[in-house]
């Protein structure tokens, strides 16, 4: 037998892999932030447990700038892997909610950690995970840490709801024609880009046509609005496309309005055009948008062009996804950086967008017709896509609720009738 010079009483080594978190990049560029501060914490406490064999691995899992709402990190991916290499016999974090705020996604992390042995400290909240007790403390203290998530997303949406119904500018990209206040929070016109605005404005009044007013646009070389941001660096100034020229032209804010969740409310901004020339472009719009809508959409979505997703107020579009030779079609919100991810069925909001439509349709004969053909067809074809577009004018989906709320247009029935 070979002799060994380990004594007995030396304890095995615990590598130790510190994971830190923080859900804003704000103030990580400062000399020490508040990773630094949640490492220093984990080190020292690491230090305390030497006697034990804790050791320090010298790889750092700093995640900077990523929620804890989600697994979608990627230091957080680089841990996880090495804890599947068994490379870490030890996670240490400064509280718990630093490594997730989701009880689920805990939940599968601490399920991977138990399959490799390996265990887990929280540095300001003392539990030992290898016994029941402690297993319970980390779930009551999870569940508030998800709980205290929720709340705050909640007093968000509360914020920007009262916010925007006083007419108050919430963020988000500058519309072209308008810059931010000097003290923040409100819009002030932009003399040289709001004229712009008027001219696009009055160019689709004499065409009629989004196709010639974008060609003249790009003939006299106006571009998106362009901005410097707080770390200097310029963004935005490309060219306008179609569907840039489409959202401007469809824009509230210009006539003094904001939009929130279907509903519209005087805003504090400076009109830019007039009530009657944005209206009457409106008009016009509403004439050309179901033709245009028909034509594009191939898969016959009933609410494509018109639904919009009350939790960011932005657009949704019908996408498809293919699986054994089938296809499912989804609304969901379009991709960008104030995206919320919100993801329905397509079959099922149709349904219910066709059953309040049937229900307001008792004293229109057209319309209950129309919505009866509809029902009855399982792809609708594209001329009667154009019809029932002249009679929505804007379809909200609420996700916390599954609410559905549509905005007709007053006279869909005289123009429907006139086709």
């Amino acid at each position: 037998m070979l002799a060994t010079n380990v004594s007995p009483d030396t304890p095995r080594p615990v590598r130790c892999a510190v994971y830190c978190r923080k859900s804003i990049a704000q103030g990580l560029e400062q000399s020490f932030n508040s990773l630094d501060a949640q490492r220093e914490a984990a080190l020292a406490y690491i230090a305390s447990q030497q006697a034990e064999g804790w050791q320090v691995l010298p790889h750092i899992y700093n995640d900077g700038g990523f929620s804890g709402s989600h697994m979608d990190r990627p230091a957080l991916r680089k841990l996880m892997t090495d804890i599947e290499a068994t490379r870490v016999d030890c996670v240490v974090v400064y509280k718990v909610d630093r490594l997730s705020r989701s009880l689920l996604d805990f939940a599968r992390i601490m399920g991977v950690f138990e399959k490799h042995g390996v265990s887990f400290v929280a540095v300001t909240q003392q539990f030992n995970t290898r016994v029941p007790v402690g297993r319970l403390t980390l779930n009551i203290l999870l569940s508030f840490a998800e709980f205290e998530r929720e709340i705050i997303s909640e007093r968000t949406r509360d914020k920007k709801s009262a916010s925007r119904q006083k007419g108050k500018w919430i963020g988000g990209y500058l519309p072209l024609g308008y810059d931010l206040g000097a003290q923040g929070g409100r819009l002030v016109v932009n003399e040289q880009e709001a004229e712009q605005i008027r001219e696009m404005f009055s160019l689709f009044e004499e065409t009629h046509s989004i196709e010639a007013t974008l060609e003249e646009v790009h003939r006299r070389g106006w571009r998106r609005k362009s901005w410097i941001t707080a770390k200097g660096e310029r963004c935005g100034g490309g060219p306008l496309t179609e569907g840039t020229l489409l959202r401007l032209l469809r824009s509230e804010l210009y006539a003094g309005f904001v939009d929130y969740q279907g509903k519209r409310y005087r805003g504090e901004q400076a009109v830019i055009v007039h009530g009657r020339q944005w209206r009457n472009v409106q008009k016009l719009l509403s004439q050309e948008m179901p033709k245009r809508r028909a034509v594009r959409n191939k898969h016959g979505a009933l609410l494509h062009g018109v639904l919009y997703c009350a939790s960011c107020t932005r657009p949704m579009r019908h996408t498809v996804t293919r699986s054994d030779g089938k296809i499912y079609r989804y609304y969901m919100c379009r991709t960008g950086e104030n995206s919320c991810r919100n993801r329905v069925p397509a079959a099922r909001l149709e349904a219910s967008v066709l059953e309040q439509l049937a229900s307001t349709a008792q004293n229109h004969t057209v319309l209950g017709k129309l919505v009866s053909t509809c029902a009855a067809q399982s792809i609708v074809s594209p001329e009667l896509l154009a019809r029932l577009h002249l009679w929505m004018e804007r379809v909200t989906y609420t996700s916390t609720t599954g609410e559905v709320s549509i905005r007709l247009r007053t006279k869909g029935a005289k123009r429907d009738a006139s086709r």
